[in-house]
């Protein structure tokens, strides 16, 4: 069995572009072998698919649009049916394909039970009513029992979630209290670095105050008695055997 899907490649209308791309990408995640046929290329296909989409299915003006689907030269249905049994998780049995084992779909029909445990085309057999009675004595004995044990599982299941739970906030507030205790660490070793970085900061602005004010101060000036050398008796000497020359 081959799937059909008709498409317009080159379709104007956004719509139209979007349910197509709906369908070919939700048969694509399925893998689900299909053919798509292009209408707006091929007048055969065209014409195929309006002639084969049943006259309830088409609009008022007799010309179904795409998406149309089929399997092989079975009807299908249009995009609204495919959203539809895509929602109902009835994909397969729309496509008129049986459904893969472990399928959302092929679960849901091994869970239809049957009526009484026996082939719903089956005829029931006359039973005495004192037996009826007897079974249905006691199937109500047994779903008193199971409600009740229903109840005390829900009961246990709740106790332990609160315990869960409890057991979660005070993980969170174990975690908070760390969280918070590691915060104030790191501020008083960030407040610690700032007053040394301010200490650093004050001493090098003193040296270089200090600095400044060598720099700016004048230099005394020299008193005479630092300027004039001392005379010692050697020079003096010798400057009385100069004069004495100079007489003569």
């Amino acid at each position: 069995m081959v799937i059909k899907v008709y498409l317009a490649s080159s379709s104007g209308s956004t719509a139209i572009k979007k349910k197509q791309q709906d369908v070919v990408g939700f048969l694509e995640a399925l893998k689900i072998e299909y053919t798509p046929l292009d209408i707006a290329c091929s007048e055969e296909n065209r014409m195929w698919m309006r002639e084969n989409v049943p006259g309830e299915k088409k609009p008022t003006n007799g010309i179904p649009l795409p998406p149309q689907i089929f399997n092989e030269e079975g009807y299908c249905g249009d995009y609204e049916t495919f959203f539809d049994a895509k929602e109902d998780n009835q994909v397969y049995a729309f496509l008129g394909l049986p459904p893969p084992p472990g399928s959302k779909e092929a679960l849901q029909a091994e869970q239809v039970p049957l009526q009484n445990g026996t082939d719903p085309d089956q005829e029931p057999e006359d039973t005495p009513q004192e037996e009826c009675n007897g079974v249905e004595n006691g199937e109500s004995e047994e779903l008193a029992g199971e409600e009740a044990a229903e109840e005390g599982g829900e009961e246990v299941a709740g106790e332990e979630e609160e315990d869960a739970e409890l057991a979660d906030g005070a993980e969170l507030e174990e975690d908070a209290e760390e969280a918070e205790e590691e915060t104030r660490k790191e501020a008083s070793e960030e407040e610690g670095e700032e007053g040394e970085e301010e200490e650093d900061v004050e001493e090098q602005e003193a040296q270089d105050e200090e600095e400044l004010r060598e720099l700016e101060e004048p230099e005394e000036p020299q008193s005479e008695e630092e300027e004039e050398a001392p005379v010692t008796e050697e020079e003096e000497e010798e400057g009385a055997d100069a004069e004495d020359e100079e007489d003569e």
